[in-house]
């Protein structure tokens, strides 16, 4: 189908291949993991925010990735447990480009807030003598401040470079919307926003995984060299889920993109890459943090053995 317009139009979605009678399970099953993903971060932000111990520039920088997961898995789910138990793919061009833009400003803010994050447990363990006057909390909200920024900043001008386009096809390759599945609508010379697109893909996994990397190189040098062992498993504990964090959603943003670059790739494995996306960090970043992170973990406890006791009353 050719259509030379930039209104609004409706376009096809990826099918999931669900026969009837996988149907009403795969609805409970996206549903059910719709679900424990809000409720798991928002645990963690209502933990954070009631609890005064946690009201530290670690913590604080942590609130904000609850908040992008929330954001990557309501751009998902919602529309595709409908499209599930309706057997509909179709989704309009204003939706889809919204849902686009809202999981590549999750995708990126997790990128930029784990830099964050990382930079923070530098400061903490490398330079711990200077970290209160470095990490004071105008510093902290300043930094929160750029990110986001920086983040909305490079989402709005990557749509605003294709909403010039005039689409000339409806079939979006992928299970969901996304910029190289919205360029693919396009017939024009695209060579704009791909440049722009490797550009923002060189910054941005690139610029955190250099972060990444020096931070990181950091602690453990300052963990081998230091005496005290107590000292050593506490920094290799905060510092440790972190890096897991940081591992799962770099290895899958990286393969999803190249995969998308490379025309041989299996649109099946491209398909299944890009929805883990979405599905593994926002499932296990507040799990991994809460098992790993003593201070978190005992003030979940304690919130929520506090809720369970006012339920009782």
């Amino acid at each position: 189908m050719y259509t030379n317009t930039s209104f609004p139009v409706l376009l096809q979605l990826e099918t999931l291949g669900l026969s009837d009678a996988y149907v009403y399970p795969a609805f409970l099953f996206g549903t059910l993991t719709y679900m424990v993903i809000m409720f798991f971060n928002l645990t963690v932000l209502a933990t954070i925010a009631w609890s005064k111990k946690l009201h530290k520039p670690m913590f604080i920088l942590l609130f904000n990735l609850p908040v992008s997961d929330m954001l990557g898995g309501t751009a998902f789910f919602p529309h595709l447990v409908f499209s599930i138990v309706t057997q509909n793919r179709l989704i309009s061009y204003p939706a889809c480009v919204i849902q686009g833009f809202l999981i590549h400003v999750y995708g990126t803010g997790n990128l930029l807030i784990l830099s964050a994050m990382a930079y923070d447990r530098y400061i903490a363990i490398c330079c711990p003598l200077r970290y209160n006057a470095i990490m004071t909390p105008h510093n902290t909200v300043r930094i929160i401040v750029i990110i986001w920024l920086i983040n909305l900043s490079i989402m709005v001008t990557l749509f605003l470079l294709f909403a010039r386009f005039k689409i000339c096809r409806t079939n979006i390759v992928d299970l969901f919307c996304n910029n190289p599945s919205l360029l693919k609508l396009v017939c024009e010379d695209k060579r704009v926003n791909n440049i722009y697109g490797l550009f923002n893909v060189g910054l941005l996994q690139g610029g955190s995984l250099l972060i990444i990397i020096y931070t990181y190189a950091q602690i453990l040098r300052t963990c081998v060299m230091t005496n005290h062992p107590e000292a050593r498993k506490k920094a290799l504990q905060t510092s440790g889920s972190h890096l897991v964090v940081f591992i799962i959603l770099q290895i899958n943003t990286f393969v999803t993109l190249l995969a998308h670059r490379i025309e041989s790739t299996s649109p099946f494995l491209r398909r299944a890459l890009g929805v883990s996306i979405l599905v593994f960090p926002p499932l296990l970043d507040p799990i991994i943090y809460a098992l790993k992170t003593k201070e978190l973990k005992q003030s979940i406890k304690t919130l929520l053995k506090r809720n369970g006791a006012s339920s009782e009353l």
